[in-house]
């Protein structure tokens, strides 16, 4: 791995930093929340057209720049620092991915161009809240978690030669103004059900007001209703889909392949989860830096209050931890992106990046931000207790991003046992553990996996950051796995050899 940036990936933050510092600040920023999008779209237009932000890691043969979840994952941190609400994550880390796995050559052709120039925006709707589960963050995704084939989720049958769906989501990333939706539906009945990946094509929005306009419901769509929810974190406009009979269109060619769909959503869950952890780095540099320059100028007793020693420990403790998810996010990026060609844009073979890197790194990255956006509420005294305050949009998207994606626990744990730190290991005696590779001994073996794996990040990067080795520069992310492996192999060499 090489931690130096290119120039390419350099300018790419420069510029973008440099127009959502004219355009998007903190009164900019509640503005655009409480439009009916419930964003900017003047402002996404011209991140779209002129810097090509929703196609940056799709291929130039679609239209897109030709880059890969590295240079996704830097955009999102600029755009994490002024918490902008856009529908970036939904489009560039959700739908866009999908399409280019599973599409069909004309699915491909037709969608993806328009969606790297951002004349159409995308999402992915999971339905029961599942969206962690699907992504195969939080747990496996080859259960019943859309739905299982029995009541409830979202149900596909062909009627008349057209897929027809039928029944609702919730929680859908900018569900009410995408144009197109990628749903996870189960098809096949309750004794062949699977789970596949269907196209719903939104017809573009036309003039509307009213429910209409606060719903973002789109003519020429029957059975279709569209309602955006209340949400703590207005920045992240979350919706409800209701389907009735809603045509659509398989995602891919032939019947469908219910691994590949697991696969292709495995493998954009890595990108997802670089990418959002990336975007929590750059929240929580923000909010650092803004507490950091109110305590140089917040006086009591006669002296600012940043002088105080008790003061300076907190943020100093912050900034190691901040500096250690920042390593840990680059690094996922970077594993995302092993074996893709700028050429193709694509991963070739499902599961190329380390197994638990990207749960392992969001974890870490929403736990910081949760601690820095906590601490900034604290710091900023009596005004950082009110909801006007700019501080409560960091303390909004910690607590938001938990739910959504979360919790860390369960992200920890995924990870560990993607890692295989604890197969075969728990509850088994003498060196059964140690013997199948799982480097656990007896009953202790849990107990010690669970500090390697889930206590306060087991990445080098966090070890690194603490003793200020390499974590200012992002070099000090190096493999989780590999370090809870090596851990392992120092207690027991042949669970290594084995």
């Amino acid at each position: 791995m090489d931690a130096a940036f290119t120039e390419e990936q350099h300018e790419i933050r420069r510029t973008l930093r440099e127009l959502l510092l004219k355009r998007c600040g903190p009164d900019e920023v509640k503005a655009a929340v409480r439009t009916p999008p419930g964003y900017d779209e003047q402002l996404w237009r011209q991140l779209a057209t002129q810097l090509g932000l929703p196609g940056l890691a799709l291929p130039s043969a679609y239209g897109g720049v030709g880059c890969g979840p590295t240079e996704l994952a830097l955009a999102c941190e600029e755009t994490g620092r002024a918490v902008l609400p856009s529908p970036l994550i939904a489009t560039a880390a959700l739908a866009a991915p999908l399409i280019l796995a599973l599409g069909s050559e004309r699915q491909r052709t037709a969608l993806l161009p328009p969606l790297a120039t951002g004349e159409l925006t995308g999402t992915l709707a999971v339905p029961g809240g599942q969206l962690a589960t699907a992504l195969a963050l939080t747990g496996p995704n080859d259960g019943d978690w859309a739905g299982g084939g029995r009541a409830g989720g979202i149900q596909a049958r062909v009627q008349d030669g057209t897929w027809r769906l039928y029944g609702e989501a919730g929680q859908v990333l900018n569900g009410h103004t995408a144009d197109v939706l990628v749903v996870a539906a189960h098809t096949g009945g309750f004794a062949r059900s699977r789970t596949l990946l269907f196209l719903v094509r939104v017809a573009a929005l036309g003039p509307a007001d009213g429910a209409d306009a606060r719903r973002g419901a789109g003519p020429g769509l029957p059975g279709l209703r569209r309602t955006r929810q209340t949400a703590l974190d207005e920045t992240r406009p979350q919706a409800r889909l209701e389907l009735r009979e809603v045509p659509a269109e398989l995602l891919g060619e032939g019947d469908g392949d219910e691994a590949a769909v697991a696969g292709a959503l495995a493998a954009a869950g890595v990108a997802a989860a670089a990418a959002l952890a990336a975007e929590a780095v750059g929240t929580a540099d923000t909010a650092l830096a803004r507490t950091v320059a109110y305590v140089r100028e917040r006086e009591q007793f006669g002296r600012p209050i940043g002088s105080f020693q008790a003061v300076q420990h907190r943020l100093a403790d912050l900034y190691v931890t901040l500096q250690a998810a920042r390593s840990a996010a680059y690094y996922s990026a970077w594993s995302a992106g092993r074996g893709r060609s700028a050429a193709e844009g694509t991963a070739g073979p499902y599961g190329v990046a380390e197994p638990g890197v990207g749960a392992l790194a969001l974890a870490q990255a929403l736990e910081t931000l949760r601690a820095v956006a906590a601490e900034a509420v604290q710091l900023h005294g009596g005004i950082g207790f009110t909801w006007e305050h700019e501080a409560h949009l960091y303390f909004k998207r910690a607590a938001c991003d938990e739910l959504l994606l979360g919790p860390v626990h369960r992200l920890r744990a995924r990870a560990a046992e993607e890692a295989g730190l604890f197969a075969g290991g728990a509850g088994e005696t003498g060196g059964s553990a140690a013997a199948d590779g799982s480097g656990a001994r007896g009953r202790s073996g849990p107990t010690e996996g669970s500090r390697e794996a889930g206590g306060g990040g087991v990445s080098p990067a966090s070890a690194g950051a603490a003793d200020g080795s390499d974590a200012a520069d992002g070099s000090g992310a190096a493999s989780t796995t590999s370090a809870a492996g090596a851990s392992a192999g120092a207690r027991a060499p042949e669970a290594v050899e084995v």
